[in-house]
């Protein structure tokens, strides 16, 4: 489903959050747009490990648009000794962008801020969403202490084009005061943050990644799916996850992150795809 420029502004999403108009308008372009498919290398990091030219192959031969690393933590390379300039390469040669980095929170320290701007612009990459921050999301006034240090951070990639964001863990649904603890981190945090939810560790942690989409609409730029149980991706659930998805979250890219044991194989990435582009996606 699509929406209009004239249908986003009136559902006072932009309005709502205190946006700028440039923002708003972003979102409803961006929602005119097929919202296109990545990857989590993660969920293959046996093949990668292995072969990192080989994996970007396959993974681009698959179908997929982008990858999404992980495990960055502001060093000057990226992956094992691979440069982001390496990577770079091998990512245009088999028709793949960057959709992403998860990071170590210490990525976005003053002393390593630098350095991982400068690889995920070599990288080309908009997306530096920190993958966990577990010893920062058990108190109310920790995740206070968070939502400061993502916020100062966005501040300092915006001139630059990147966006801050913080991924979906099941901890993150632990109650805190009657809240999700992801409720007090997204009510602290300016909405250029991006909300990256991942259905998946959503629903194992006992939360509602329904209601989460829809208390912070426009935030949610990239996404995280992944078939939990019988909610799969052509169950009436994720038609509502998708719903979402291509009308009020402003998001730009489904990222996959299902895979084999360890990491290996890539017959669950093709058919996880597969049943995605059957769907219309």
């Amino acid at each position: 489903m699509q929406t209009t420029r004239r249908q986003f502004i009136k559902s006072g999403c932009g309005c709502a959050l205190g946006m700028t108009l440039g923002r708003s308008v972003s979102f409803a372009a961006g929602q005119a747009k097929p919202i296109s498919i990545g990857f989590q290398l993660y969920t293959v990091r046996g093949e990668f490990e292995r072969d990192v030219p080989g994996t970007l192959k396959t993974l681009g031969q698959l179908g997929y648009k982008g990858v999404e690393f992980w495990g960055y933590g502001g060093t000057p390379k990226v992956y094992q000794e691979y440069s982001a300039a390496e990577l770079r390469k091998l990512l245009d040669r088999n028709g793949l962008k960057c959709c992403g980095m998860h990071l170590e929170l210490k990525a976005l320290s003053a002393d390593n801020l630098k350095q991982t701007i400068e690889n995920n612009r070599v990288l080309g990459n908009e997306y530096l969403n920190v993958a966990a921050a577990q010893a920062k999301m058990g108190s109310a006034a920790t995740i206070a202490e968070l939502a400061t240090l993502l916020n100062q951070a966005a501040a300092q990639c915006r001139p630059h084009k990147m966006t801050v964001g913080y991924h979906a863990h099941p901890f993150d649904f632990a109650k805190i005061d009657g809240q999700f603890a992801w409720e007090l981190l997204f009510s602290r945090l300016k909405p250029e943050v991006n909300m990256q939810m991942d259905v998946g560790n959503c629903l194992s942690g006992g939360g509602d990644p329904i209601a989460m989409l829809k208390e912070f609409p426009g935030r949610t730029w990239t996404i995280h799916i992944k078939e939990h149980e019988a909610k799969t991706f052509d169950s009436a659930y994720y038609k509502e996850i998708f719903r979402l998805c291509e009308t009020t979250c402003g998001t730009r890219w489904y990222i996959v992150e299902m895979g084999g044991a360890d990491g290996n194989g890539f017959d669950v990435p093709r058919q996880a795809l597969a049943k995605l582009h059957s769907l219309g996606k």
